[in-house]
C-alpha cells in the first residue's frame, strides 16, 4: 500500500531538495569558471567578464606555465614532500594515536592535555622559525614537513578510532605472544584502515599546498614547491601585462591565474576517489566514538 505524503513532508522535500541544488550550484559553478577560463582564448576573456563554456579553446596559459623552466622540478619537490611527508606524519600520528588510547598508559590524561592545548594555543611563526633553524632545517626539504608532522585533530580522531575497538582484541592477542608492536601492526592497522585513508588524504593535502613553510624556510628557489613557483608565475605574468610590449606575448593575467589554480588542483582530486571508499567512513568513527 503506498504511503500517503502529507503537504508538509512534500513541501519539506521541495524545499530540501532547492535548497541543495542551489548550494551545489554555488560549490560547481565557481570552479566551471574557473576551468573555462582557463581553457579560454586572449580575446574571449577580455570581452567576458564571466566564462562558463569558452566558445575558443586555448592552451596558451598552460603552455606558459609549462615552458617556466623550473616547472617540473617543483613539482618533483611537491610530490616527493607530499610523499614523504605523509608517510611520515601517520607514523606518528597512528603510533602516538594508539598509545594515548591505550588506558594503561602512564601520563596519558596529561599528554591528551597538551595535544588538546596545542590546538588552542601555539608557540607563534617566529619561536617556531628559531626552533627550525637551530635544528639546521632552513633551506631543507624536512622544513616543510616535521614542523607540520602531526596534527592534532587528525591524531585525536585516530585516538578515538583506536579507544572504539574492542580491549578483547588486544588482549587476546596477547594471550597468544604478541607484543605490543606485533599487536598495533597485526592487528589494530588493518582494522583502521578507514581511519588511515581519511587522515593520510588530510595530510597529502597539507603537504601538496604547503605555502607559508616553504615561504618561511626555504631560501634556495630550486628548493621551491609547486605552490611558490605556480605563485611566482602569476606575479610574472601580472607584472608583464602591464607592459604593453608583453600582451601579445604572454596569455591574460586572469588566464593563467585560473590555470595556475586548476593544476595545483587536479593532483588531489586525482587521489581522491581511491580513498572515496574510506573517507565518510573513517572521519565518522573516528569522530563519534571513544
Amino acid at each position: 500500500m503506498k504511503k500517503k505524503v502529507s503537504i508538509g513532508e512534500r513541501s519539506f522535500t521541495f524545499f530540501n531538495n532547492t535548497f541543495l541544488i542551489l548550494l551545489a550550484l554555488i560549490c560547481i559553478v565557481p570552479f566551471l569558471n574557473i576551468i573555462a577560463t582557463s581553457f579560454a582564448s586572449t580575446q574571449e576573456v577580455v570581452a567576458k567578464k564571466f566564462i562558463l563554456f569558452p566558445t575558443t579553446f586555448s592552451l596558451d596559459a598552460y603552455r606558459y606555465i609549462l615552458s617556466t623552466p623550473t616547472i617540473f622540478r617543483a613539482l618533483a619537490v611537491s610530490i616527493g614532500v607530499t610523499g614523504v611527508g605523509t608517510i611520515v606524519s601517520m607514523c606518528a600520528t597512528s603510533l602516538m594515536a594508539y598509545g594515548l588510547s591505550r588506558k594503561y598508559l602512564f601520563g596519558r590524561g596529561f599528554v591528551n592535555f597538551l595535544v588538546v592545548f596545542s590546538m588552542l594555543f601555539s608557540g607563534g611563526m617566529i619561536p617556531t622559525f628559531l626552533v627550525v633553524r637551530s635544528l639546521g632545517l632552513v633551506n631543507s626539504y624536512w622544513a616543510m614537513i616535521l614542523p607540520v608532522a602531526v596534527n592534532a585533530m587528525n591524531m585525536i580522531i585516530m585516538r578515538n578510532f583506536f579507544q572504539a575497538l574492542p580491549d578483547s582484541l588486544e588482549e587476546s592477542a596477547k594471550m597468544d605472544g604478541c607484543t605490543d608492536f606485533g599487536v598495533f601492526f597485526k592487528i589494530m592497522l588493518p582494522l583502521a584502515l578507514p581511519s588511515i585513508a581519511t587522515i593520510s588524504l588530510f595530510y597529502a593535502v597539507t603537504y601538496w599546498n604547503t605555502y607559508m613553510t616553504a615561504i618561511l624556510y626555504i631560501n634556495d628557489s630550486s628548493k621551491w614547491p609547486i605552490q611558490i613557483l605556480l605563485r611566482q608565475i602569476v606575479i610574472v605574468s601580472s607584472g608583464m601585462q602591464a607592459e604593453s610590449s608583453a600582451v601579445d606575448v604572454i596569455p591574460p593575467a586572469q588566464t593563467v591565474k585560473m590555470a595556475v589554480i586548476v593544476i595545483a588542483t587536479v593532483p588531489m582530486l586525482i587521489a581522491y576517489p581511491f580513498v572515496q571508499k574510506y573517507f565518510v567512513k573513517g572521519a565518522l568513527v573516528g569522530s563519534v566514538k571513544g
